[in-house]
């Protein structure tokens, strides 16, 4: 009888991880298809870029339902260089730590060029963000030392994470515009991200709209660009056909900007007057996830 028991309970036990399991991969389903259709809304996905938890977690409770991350961000909380490949153990840390939080934002993964020159080794990465809950990924063609990757290089290592990870939302980057290098490429370099699967294409660096506009037309998957200060505005861009615009590292730089502010403010005879800060049991509360 105690047997017979035993047995009951180790079946029960193995239906319960069972449905635990397909619920929780329905669940991992349903985010990805809905950080696809943030792409294709009326207006363009925008996208804030957080660093750590806190400024993640700060971005979801204001309701941004997607929230990227910023390889500069990360890269200079290190005090490493950015773009060098040295933060792929940080920036997997930084996803499972969102992933793990409540609340469900859908996290979108800077991982520079995949931390690899192998394709098979950037698929086994990407697949650990997506079992971090990761529901996206940007993959740049840009080289720490301001070349461009060949370009079937870097379809290969597109059509790999597709492979691996199907459902995960490839943002294909072209670095024509960034590192100033070969702007006449960018529409056959992202046409080919296409082909090769890229659920999506980014040109960081452009903001002339004409120039916007020539690529949103041959174009067959959205477009994102990098808001810029003195670029065309959330709506214009729309009018244009982007359908996702990213803040990139704007956000820490911003937030280093004002921690300078703060600290000669107070050096030179007081505090900032007017601008809100938050308190300390906010602050706390963002880390309870």
């Amino acid at each position: 009888m105690t047997y017979e028991r035993d047995e009951t309970a180790t079946a029960v036990t193995a239906t319960a991880v069972t449905a635990t399991a397909e619920t929780a991969a329905a669940e991992t389903t349903a985010a990805r298809d809905r950080f696809a259709r943030l792409h294709h809304g009326d207006e363009p996905l925008l996208l804030p870029n957080a660093w750590d938890h806190a400024s993640a977690a700060a971005l979801a409770a204001a309701g941004f339902e997607a929230v990227g991350t910023t390889s500069l961000g990360v890269a200079a909380g290190l005090g490493v260089p950015d773009g060098a490949a040295a933060t792929a153990e940080a920036t997997l840390a930084l996803a499972r730590r969102v992933g793990e939080g409540p609340g469900g934002v859908l996290l979108s993964v800077d991982a520079e060029g995949g931390f690899s020159d192998g394709p098979a080794q950037v698929a086994a990465y990407a697949r650990q963000l997506a079992d971090a809950g990761a529901v996206g990924i940007n993959l740049e063609d840009g080289r720490p030392d301001g070349t461009l990757a060949p370009v079937e290089l870097h379809a290969a290592k597109i059509a790999a994470v597709k492979q691996a990870v199907p459902d995960l939302f490839v943002n294909a980057r072209t670095d024509t515009h960034w590192l100033n290098r070969d702007h006449a490429a960018t529409a056959s370099r992202l046409a080919r991200y296409e082909q090769a699967g890229a659920d999506g294409v980014f040109a960081p660096g452009l903001s002339d709209p004409d120039a916007i506009a020539a690529l949103t037309a041959v174009l067959r998957t959205p477009l994102n660009v990098l808001a810029a200060p003195a670029g065309p505005t959330l709506r214009e861009l729309a009018a244009l056909g982007v359908r996702r615009v990213s803040l990139g590292s704007l956000l820490y730089r911003t937030a280093l900007t004002a921690a300078l502010d703060t600290a000669r403010a107070v050096r030179d005879g007081g505090l900032p007057v007017g601008a809100r800060v938050m308190s300390y049991g906010e602050v706390q509360e963002l880390g309870r996830g």
